[in-house]
This record gives structure tokens, C-alpha cells and sequence, in this order.
């Protein structure tokens, strides 16, 4: 072979080299911007809160009570916006922290049952709910640090 071929062979593999951790490190860097995919199956989540319940809690609260305790949650988070339509390769924008109020939610949980005519024996029952619900979104990488952590 001569000089010219070998050196050839050489930029060229620099070549592809350098291409590659180009655009390596460009989509590295694009997709560490974008929020994480995350999918939300009211099924899963609801077999989810109804295991991580205490067994008090699970001997007064049916499986559908559960779902649309956590159909209301969704609900309450929706209102405050919480819960954006497209978020599907979304640049991550939150700029102020999100705190959530466990008494408020409580609160509005507790009307939301009633509406919806979930039969709450013990109050604390939504409580834990909320608290297991929040667990879930905490497994399947929905929610942040808590705001003692940020």
C-alpha cells in the first residue's frame, strides 16, 4: 500500500470519528432537555395505592372507590395544571417549584368522594390514598424532589 492510502485510511476513520461524537453528544445533550417520558396507567395505579394501603384502609375502601378517589386527584391536579396535555419530547420550562398542599387535597378529595358517592368511613382513609397515589407518581418518575430536597 502506498503513503497515500494509509493516510487516507487515517483521516478518514478521524473523519467518521469525529462525526459520530458529534452528533452523539448533540442528541445526549437534546434529549437530556426533554422530560422523561412517563405513562400513567389508571388501572396499574390504582393496584398500586390499593396494595400500599394499610389493611384498615383496605378492608373499608373497594377497588372502585380507590379508582375514583385517584379519578379525583387527577382531577384537582388538572385544575391547577399540573397535568399538561402535550408533554411528548417537551423541553422541561418549571421555573418555580410546584409545592403541593396535602390539606387542601385532603379537603377536596374529601367533597370529591362525596359527589361521586365513595362511602369515606374514616377520613384518614383519603389521607393515605393521597399519600399512596403520590407513591406512584413517585415510581414511575412523574413527580420532582420533595420541596425540602430542592
Amino acid at each position: 500500500m502506498s503513503i497515500v492510502t494509509v493516510l487516507f485510511a487515517v483521516i478518514s476513520a478521524l473523519a467518521v470519528f469525529v462525526i459520530a461524537a458529534v452528533v452523539v453528544g448533540r442528541e445526549a445533550q437534546r434529549l437530556d432537555m426533554v422530560a422523561p417520558r412517563v405513562i400513567y396507567d389508571i388501572d396499574e395505579a390504582a393496584e398500586f395505592v390499593a396494595r400500599t394501603l394499610p389493611q384498615s384502609t383496605q378492608a373499608r375502601l373497594t377497588m372502585e372507590e380507590v379508582r375514583q378517589l385517584l379519578m379525583a386527584h387527577l382531577s384537582w391536579m388538572n385544575e391547577r395544571e399540573l397535568m399538561p396535555l402535550d408533554v411528548t419530547d417537551r423541553v422541561q420550562d418549571i421555573e418555580i417549584p410546584v409545592v403541593l398542599d396535602k390539606t387542601t387535597l385532603t379537603a377536596y378529595l374529601l367533597d370529591a368522594a362525596t359527589k361521586r358517592g365513595v362511602d369515606i368511613l374514616d377520613d384518614v382513609d383519603v389521607v393515605y390514598v393521597a399519600d399512596a397515589h403520590m407513591g406512584y407518581f413517585a415510581v414511575i418518575g412523574a413527580v420532582g424532589p420533595k420541596a425540602d430536597q430542592v
